[in-house]
């Protein structure tokens, strides 16, 4: 004998069923995983390094500008910053990344998205349950204070409370009051990570980068050790450092390249492709 289901819980089943099929629909693309690095774009920038001097293509203003010109590679060898780890926005350029979701067990609410870089392991986490940046007075990181949502597949990523940091391995900076816009694209078993930095003290328009993926179910993510050491005896107060006019190795670059030196200077112009024809009246 069949029994009917009073009209109030019917109401209340197919609100029930209506809430976890459109969860279902609702559900975004999936990022986790071990992801290898391609290196075919701005391969000799990410890996060699770019030529001292060569700013062309960013939007840098005067202030950053002297700053990359002051900077000096035998920074590199002090303790302090031989295990000076990449700042989010540039740890994308290297090696590897696996990435994995933080998930409430008993609601199934996506709490938070990992990622962590090969490039001294780091780890940065990406809220995904709505709360809200801190205070500006809050503790500035490496790799921020991270926020993000879905827009339709693509997982969308504001970040704050950065660390100083730098745009190229050649001295360009980039300030501690800088924002960050990610956006994590997933094409099958590619996955594209695009990059905008936001830095009104440095820059005078924000700054791109582009970098890709590739799904892999072989690699695995190693240690990355680093130990800082002593590698030369050198005063308590040393710092590697030119003063402004003393850099004597700006104009290699441009010498090499057959450039006016002025082309190399950088600033929003020069990413355009307009100027070309500025390069070109300079070599008039």
């Amino acid at each position: 004998m069949s029994r009917s289901i009073p009209g109030r819980t019917l109401r209340l089943l197919v609100a029930l069923y209506g809430c976890i099929f459109a969860g279902h629909a609702a559900a975004q693309i999936n990022l986790e995983g071990q992801w290898a690095g391609s290196y075919h774009e701005d391969q000799e920038d990410r890996l060699p390094g770019p030529e001292l001097g060569d700013y062309g293509g960013l939007p840098i203003n005067d202030a950053d500008r002297m700053r990359a010109r002051a900077w000096s590679a035998a920074i590199l060898s002090l303790p302090l910053y031989q295990c000076r780890v990449h700042p989010v926005d540039y740890a994308s350029s290297f090696a590897q990344i696996r990435i994995w979701e933080t998930v409430d067990p008993l609601t199934q609410q996506l709490i938070a998205i990992n990622v962590q870089h090969f490039a001294w392991n780091t780890i940065r986490t990406i809220w995904m349950d709505g709360r809200p940046h801190p205070p500006e007075y809050a503790q500035h990181t490496a790799m921020g204070f991270s926020t993000g949502e879905f827009v339709g597949e693509t997982l969308r990523v504001s970040t704050t409370h950065l660390k100083e940091g730098w745009l190229r391995r050649n001295g360009v900076a980039r300030s501690w009051n800088a924002t960050v816009t990610e956006h994590f694209t997933r094409h099958d078993n590619i996955l594209t990570w695009s990059v905008y930095v936001d830095d009104p003290a440095y820059l005078e328009e924000p700054f791109f980068r582009n970098r890709d993926y590739f799904y892999s179910d072989t690699e695995r993510m190693g240690p990355y050790p680093c130990e800082s050491v002593i590698e030369s005896d050198t005063p308590d107060d040393y710092f590697p450092h030119y003063l402004p006019g003393e850099n004597p190795y700006l104009t290699e670059y441009a010498e090499r390249h057959g450039l006016p030196y002025e082309a190399t200077f950088g600033g929003a112009e020069s990413m355009y492709p307009e100027y070309v024809e500025t390069i070109r009246g300079m070599q008039r």
